[in-house]
């Protein structure tokens, strides 16, 4: 495993939408093992192969509850409920927070590494990590959906 450099705002690759992972391999297994490593040193609650450079749709989510490190391959919301309005940021943007819009729950269908499908259904922080993940598989950054801005804060 290897720690990645985290693309920073103003990079191209993470205005890019993603394409879908077809091959479930050695190669993938790497990269999510990659992104997983780089998220625990950079202590954030989710990463997105983007922001590592990788235009492909995985991400890596870890927001510390009884789920644990959480996988998901080619994910898709696929249901959403509630609204829930808080501060969010990015290991993108270090010391940016924003307030923002997201589910209170969202339910994801995805694949793990071995291409196994699997639906997730996450609350709270899990529901707000797995939609700016998303988000971010799709070029979009959690700075577009911006309801008020917070003073920075580190």
């Amino acid at each position: 495993m290897a720690l990645r450099e985290i693309l920073k705002f103003g990079e191209d690759a993470l205005r890019k939408k993603c394409r879908p992972v077809t091959v479930f391999d050695d190669r993938l297994a790497t990269l999510l093992d990659d992104m997983r490593e780089t998220l625990q040193s950079a202590d954030g609650a989710g990463l997105a192969a983007p922001q590592v450079g990788i235009l492909r749709r995985a991400v890596v989510i870890d927001v510390h509850d009884k789920h644990g490190m959480i996988e998901l391959v080619n994910p898709e919301i696929i249901s959403e409920e509630g609204v829930q309005v808080a501060d969010e940021g990015c290991l993108s943007a270090p010391n940016e927070w924003c307030r923002v819009e997201r589910p209170n729950v969202v339910t994801v269908r995805a694949y793990d590494r071995f291409g196994k499908e699997f639906t997730l259904t996450g609350r709270d922080l899990l529901a707000r990590a797995i939609c700016h993940e998303v988000d971010h598989l799709d070029g979009i950054l959690f700075t577009d959906r911006v309801k008020s801005e917070i003073p920075t804060r580190k």
